[in-house]
This record gives structure tokens, sequence and C-alpha cells, in this order.
């Protein structure tokens, strides 16, 4: 069959939109159409090669649809579910997954260089493969994927929630929740206010922290942290932000800093933000090529961490489903992140936005 789809064909440049050929599902795959799909920095990273990839490829991995077919083998799914996209695909077998790890599931390294699981694609135009970002490739109208990439999602559930709810909800709240552990009454420093720094927000005021700053360089960013529960704001293009930091923490430093935004000058200071046996967590994905120099005395003697987070170092078979739980008690809010929608044509316009500020989560409908 052809589908329309976003192709990267080159680093640097605009995607292409056009139509390609899709084969069906193969054993334990799943054709989706894609009903919305999120445009996150992650995707930006592989448009830009700071995430260098195998190219031509179909990015996107926030994503959610209706089944329309799936093949031999699939139990889990029936044509006509509505479903949620996971670009961490779970084994449940493997030494992670046994370990209470499944966002290492050693499945995830498979589909990173955009083959499905067994090392082939389902995407081509003419005689070159088109592989599709690590399981999901949502930027286009139809998709074949592993049952493995796939969740249940509640008919009730809107398809845009659903897909912003599978990487930046999954990310940020699980950085507070899951791989830092705050604990109620503690301070919280976030630096970078993009789509995965707001759910970082709201997962602190789900931890119950006192004090929650935000960390931005947009003033638009900073006011949108305030509605989702920052306490404090500060523009590091006006201030010191360490300094700051410090001075609205009694000159401590704060309990737990998060970096999402992947720079090296930012992850610095959210290090610096830390006070005494405090705790960094870096989320944001950086440069492959980028070192980090830090004191080293300052982890022995003053016990400060450093924690990285994949994928919210969560289980999304569960995880996800919280989280949507969540959204519909009106404790976890989705649909105030996504500020402007977008048709595939348009693709290229939206991640301009997210480059100028103008967004916080973009989403293509179809």
């Amino acid at each position: 069959m052809k589908t329309k789809a976003a192709v990267q064909y080159e680093y640097n440049q605009p995607m292409v939109i056009e139509e390609v050929e899709l084969a069906g599902p193969k054993e334990k795959e799943v054709l989706i159409k894609y009903e919305a799909a999120g445009l996150c920095h992650s995707d930006l990273s592989v448009m830009k090669g700071v995430m260098p990839l195998p190219l031509p490829m179909v990015l996107g991995h926030e994503g959610a649809g209706v089944v329309q077919e799936v093949g031999p083998g699939v139990t889990k799914f029936k044509p006509g579910d509505h479903v949620v996209m996971a670009w961490v695909p779970v084994c449940g077998q493997c030494y992670f997954c046994l370990r209470g790890q499944p966002f290492l599931c050693q499945f995830k390294d498979k589909t990173r260089g955009g083959t499905m699981l067994d090392g082939t694609c389902r995407m081509s135009k003419g005689s070159k493969d088109i592989g599709k970002f690590i399981g999901v490739g949502s930027f286009s109208e139809y998709n074949v994927v592993n049952e493995e990439n796939v969740h249940p999602l509640a008919k009730g559930i809107p398809f845009e929630v659903a897909a912003v709810s599978g990487c930046a909800a999954m990310t940020g709240v699980g950085a507070v929740i899951n791989t830092a552990q705050v604990t109620w009454g503690s301070s919280v420093a976030v630096v970078g206010i993009g789509g995965v720094g707001l759910y970082a927000i709201q997962g602190a005021v789900l931890a119950n922290a006192t004090k929650i700053i935000a960390v931005d360089v947009l003033d638009n960013k900073l006011e949108y942290a305030k509605k989702f529960g920052a306490t404090h704001v500060i523009n590091a293009t006006k201030e010191d932000a360490v300094a700051k930091v410090k001075e609205i923490t009694g000159g401590l430093g704060v309990d737990y800093s998060f970096e999402a935004l992947g720079k090296l000058e930012t992850t610095v200071s959210a290090f610096n933000m830390i006070r005494i046996g405090g705790k960094a967590v870096i989320v944001g994905i950086p440069d492959f090529k980028t070192q980090l120099a830090l004191p080293l005395y300052e982890f022995p003697l003053m016990q400060k961490s450093v924690l990285g987070c994949y994928y919210g170092s969560g289980d999304v078979r569960t995880d996800l489903a919280t989280l949507l739980g969540l959204y519909e008690t009106g404790r976890l809010k989705i649909t105030e992140t996504i500020t402007d929608h977008y048709s595939l044509d348009k693709i290229n316009d939206g991640f301009k936005d997210m480059v100028e500020g103008k967004n916080i989560r973009g989403v293509v409908k179809y």
C-alpha cells in the first residue's frame, strides 16, 4: 500500500512530504493508522545530525491511532483497537526486564537504527529502504510497528493526549518520580522548559515538592511554567541562574535538578544548582560527541550524584495507564501543554516554531 509520510533524507534539511510504499505486517507486527503525532526535540536532534542515525528515515516517536491489520502471532490487538505507541519495546524476558528495568530492554537497540525487530524495513521509495525512528515512525499516515511498541488506549481519550503521554509525559514525570524519587517537601530546579521540562514540573507537583524552580531563556516559557506549578522562575539571560537558585534555597542549592535540554552548559549549571547530597538528573539528549567534566571531589566529599534518565526510568506497560488516569482525574495537565496543531504538510513549520520557542508541544493531526 501507499502512505503519505514526512521523510528525512539529509541532515539539516527539511523533511520531504511524499508518498512511499508500505509493506504489510509480518509476524507479531501491527499496521497502525496514526491519528496524532507529537513533535519532540529528539526528532529535531536527528534532523540536525546531533543524534546521528541512518537516513532516509521517517521520524516521529509520539503517536496514537487505530489498528488496521495485525500479522500472524499478534494476540493483544485486533483491527479497530485504539492504541498508543511507546518507543521502547518491552520483551519482558531479557536481563533488564527481569530486573525491573524494562526501559532498558535489549529490544531497544534493535529498533534504534530504524528497522523492525527482525532487522528489515517496511517502508521504501523505489529501490531504497526507509527506516522509522525508534520503532514508531509516526510522521506517516500509516506505519507498521512491532507489537511490543503498542499499548492499549481507552476509546474516550483523545489521540493527541495519548501521543504526548507516550514520550513527554512518560519522560518528564518519570524523571521526577522514578529516576530521582523526589520526596515530599523537597526543592527542585528544572532547566529547560519545553514539553519534557513542563512535565518534570508537573511531576514535582505530584511529588509534593515545595520549591519548584523553572529556568529558561524565554519569558513566555517561564509563564507557562508558572501555570503548571513552578513556584519560582529564572530567566538565565537576565540573572545568574545558579546564584539565584541558591538565593531561593537559603544558600544551599536544590535537592534535585533536572536538565531537559541536552546541552553541556545547562548540564553544568544543573549540577552546580544542587546542594551537598543533592541529585542532578540528565534528561535531555546531547550531541553524541559531547563530553562532561565536573569537579571529581564533589562526588565523595559532598556526596553529590549525577543520574541519567532514559524514558522516565519507568515501566511503560503500567506507567502509561497511570499517567492517563491522572489526566482523566485532572491531576496531570496534558491538553494544556499542546499549544499548536499542524497538518502533515506543515510539519516543517512545526519544527521551525519549536526552534523559535513559539510552541510548547506541537502535534500533527491526521
